[in-house]
């Protein structure tokens, strides 16, 4: 069963996306916003990550210290934005790999699929 970690700063929409990716066949952990968020990986021992931030600029802190660690280069990433043509030029920009957009509003049923492929 894979892992997924989200990281989302509204408890309620973590809570929500947490038991859609359950009820798909996930392992779920939540958290908040953190810039430990590489040690957060490790310790739960993450197959995947799911960003849900209030901004992007928020999104592209945390996913540029991701990949800033050396272990972390290609681990799947699904962004949640309601910004994604500025998300998609800055990723295009940084050459990102294993990330997939999902656009807000979003069902977890895109995140489920975003990371299947990602999985895949």
């Amino acid at each position: 069963m894979p892992r997924v970690l989200i990281i989302d700063d509204t408890p309620e929409t973590a809570e929500l996306l947490a038991f859609a990716l359950r009820d798909r066949g996930y392992e779920v952990s939540v958290d908040g916003y953190t810039t430990s968020l590489n040690d957060v990986i490790r310790e739960q021992r993450a197959d995947a990550l799911v960003l849900n931030l209030s901004t992007w600029d928020m999104s592209e802190s945390l996913f540029d210290s991701l990949r800033d660690d050396g272990g972390h280069n290609d681990f799947p990433v699904v962004i949640i934005s309601d910004t994604p043509e500025k998300a998609e030029r800055s990723l295009r920009s940084r050459k990102a790999r294993k990330v997939l957009l999902v656009q807000k509003p979003f069902t977890g049923g895109q995140v489920a699929t975003a990371l299947a492929q990602l999985l895949e």
